[in-house]
């Protein structure tokens, strides 16, 4: 008995195939199921899998700017089945070989590249790999599915250093921004004061308009109802009063002095010798009341 079925008979499994040869010598390929086969003249020497696979190969290799670092590859093909001959016989190890393609495109691309390129170029350095792989794998009886660049990793030093300078310039573009905020904060403080003193301006010249025309109303009644007088008679009338509403706004709560040093020393005399007289005028009255 054999490995899945008896000698004459053997199974193959589904999404694989056998390659049967004669004493040493390429006979057919089974497909999937039961094969019958001339044993011990016959055999199944080996089977293929018509699966989708995977290999997985890191690289390293410095960049343009001389910056070491891993490259993750992801390879994923299968066995072409009407090649599975060349498949079988003619590549003895599709994972060495697929590898060593993926170090000759990443070796030959990446030092091209500065770092930062390296990492926005990615599907294309992808792409370089899948079409070197498609290529030449097709001869071999392989399908080159796809190619995917999964990991760009730079030394540990040269990840933190990337990150303060991003760290740098995001600062500095903060800065920049707080700084124009800062400019059109004062930009437009600036231009509402000036609304404002203009908006100012326009009250006070209504003001003075609403003034002299109340003053211009005014004359003229006054000429209407007290016959003989002028205007410039009445002029002088609101003006004697306008002063005397000054003198009395202005003395209700201040004291005006001259700024003469003359002026105010007489001042401190007359206080003194008021305040003397009133003295000996109090102490004049208590005798008295005591006698």
């Amino acid at each position: 008995m054999c490995d899945d079925g008896f000698c004459c008979f053997q199974c193959i499994r589904t999404k694989e195939i056998g390659v049967i040869e004669n004493l040493g010598q390429y006979k057919r390929l089974a497909g999937p199921g039961l094969s019958c086969i001339l044993y011990p003249l016959e055999s199944i020497v080996g089977k293929l899998s018509l699966r989708i696979q995977q290999i997985d190969v890191r690289c390293e290799t410095k960049t343009k700017d001389n910056v070491f670092v891993q490259i993750g590859v992801a390879v994923q093909f299968r066995v072409i089945e009407e090649s599975a001959y060349d498949a079988y016989y003619r590549l003895e190890n599709s994972s060495s070989q697929i590898q060593s393609y993926v170090f000759d495109v990443v070796r030959s691309t990446l030092p091209r590249m500065e770092l930062d390129d390296a990492f926005a170029n990615k599907d294309q350095i992808a792409a370089a790999i899948f079409e070197q792989l498609q290529d030449v794998m097709r001869d071999y009886g392989y399908e080159i599915l796809a190619s995917l660049l999964v990991d760009i990793s730079p030394d540990a030093k040269v990840k933190v250093s990337m990150n303060e300078i991003n760290a740098s310039k995001r600062l500095k573009a903060a800065a920049e921004h707080k700084a124009e905020a800062d400019k059109i904060r004062q930009v437009k403080a600036a231009e509402a004061d000036a609304e404002a003193k203009y908006l100012s301006g326009v009250g006070v010249a209504r003001q003075r308009k609403a003034i002299a025309e109340g003053l211009q109303n005014s004359v003229f009644d006054f000429s209407q109802e007290i016959h003989g007088s002028s205007p410039k008679d009445v002029m002088d009338i609101i003006l004697l009063t306008q002063y005397f509403d000054t003198l009395d706004n202005v003395g209700a709560d201040s004291l005006i002095l001259e700024h003469d040093p003359q002026v105010v020393g007489s001042l401190q005399r007359q206080l003194r010798t008021s305040t003397a007289a009133n003295r000996s005028a109090t102490v004049a009255e208590n005798k008295n009341s005591f006698f």
